[in-house]
């Protein structure tokens, strides 16, 4: 990372640090994971040297180039590329079909989000891994809510819009202890702080490792976020999540009623987070018993079907 790094200059310096790493490993295959840009320099740096790939989390999509920013478009291009198509549920495969992807190189496996998530909040239990700031703070019979933002498209207007909500949120319910990791960029954490740096129930801290945010999901009562991976790791903890965007690329966690699209708009933020505190039946009611982005065993049907594509005698498992 460097201080306001433009996606160029990062795409500039992705390319040929990649491309090094492949030329002295020498790969027979290079799997790449999500919609990151350093995913799609990956996957093109092995397109180039004519090594497959294998596009895990392939086939999500919002249909709208620029929401979200880069990511849309990243994973597309990547899509382009991929060899081998690991789709998390039966929409993103629906979505690479309707994009020519040949049937035969798309396997629904689930998202090993979710086979993380589950590890994950096993091992936090057992080493009660809050961060400190956060155990410091909290009772342990106190509501505690989670939130982030960190995506380009919430910078400015929006990003004030979810730190007023926050605030009016933390006014009037000054029983629950409102959590917010904050990005390091200035256009969150500046923000943030101004608008939240004097709440006493509003905890602002670094961002966290994976353990430590695993655990903040797991103690939460409610999520507030615009991350991707959240909306779809929390119904596997039975937490309800708003989704600070007006649009997802992971509409299955809104179907089953486990996320609600809620934008950016500082009413309705507080309004819907406000019936999810007041109301325990509303917040039961998305509290769902399966996660549709995958089952816990998203790891090994990838595995399965690396394998085989790497050595031809191997059957390709067919994956429902």
């Amino acid at each position: 990372m460097s201080p306001n790094q433009t996606l160029v200059h990062l795409f500039a310096r992705l390319m040929p640090a990649l491309d090094g790493m492949l030329a002295s490993s020498a790969p027979d295959f290079v799997l790449v994971q999500g919609d990151t840009t350093s995913a799609l320099c990956a996957a093109l740096c092995a397109f180039l040297r004519n090594v497959p790939v294998g596009h895990v989390e392939a086939g999500l999509r919002t249909h709208l180039r620029r929401e979200p920013f880069p990511e849309e478009l990243n994973r597309k291009l990547t899509a382009d590329v991929a060899n081998i198509h690991f789709a998390p549920t039966q929409e993103a495969r629906a979505n690479l079909l309707a994009e020519g992807i040949a049937e035969d190189a798309i396997f629904v496996t689930g998202n090993t989000a979710i086979d993380a998530v589950g590890l994950a909040a096993a091992t936090a239990r057992i080493h009660n891994a809050l961060p400190l700031v956060v155990q410091n703070r909290l009772s342990p019979w106190q509501r505690m809510v989670l939130i982030t933002a960190h995506r380009r498209e919430s910078f400015g207007a929006p990003m004030g819009e979810i730190c007023g909500a926050v605030s009016d949120l933390a006014g009037s319910f000054p029983d629950v202890l409102f959590v917010f990791p904050a990005h390091l960029n200035p256009n969150v954490k500046g923000p943030v702080s101004a608008a939240l740096g004097d709440r006493p129930n509003v905890v602002i801290c670094e961002p966290q490792g994976y353990l430590q945010f695993v655990a903040l999901m797991d103690r939460a009562h409610l999520i507030l976020t615009d991350s991707g991976g959240v909306q779809e790791e929390a119904p596997s903890l039975r937490k309800p999540v708003l989704i600070l965007r007006d649009r997802t690329e992971r509409p299955e966690v809104v179907t089953v009623g486990a996320a609600r699209l809620v934008g950016t708009s500082r009413q309705i933020i507080v309004t819907e987070a406000t019936r999810l505190i007041r109301s325990e039946s509303a917040r039961n009611s998305m509290m769902v018993e399966h996660n549709p982005c995958g089952d816990g065993q998203a790891a090994d049907r990838i595995a399965q079907v690396t394998l085989a594509f790497l050595d031809q005698r191997m059957p390709i498992p067919v994956l429902s």
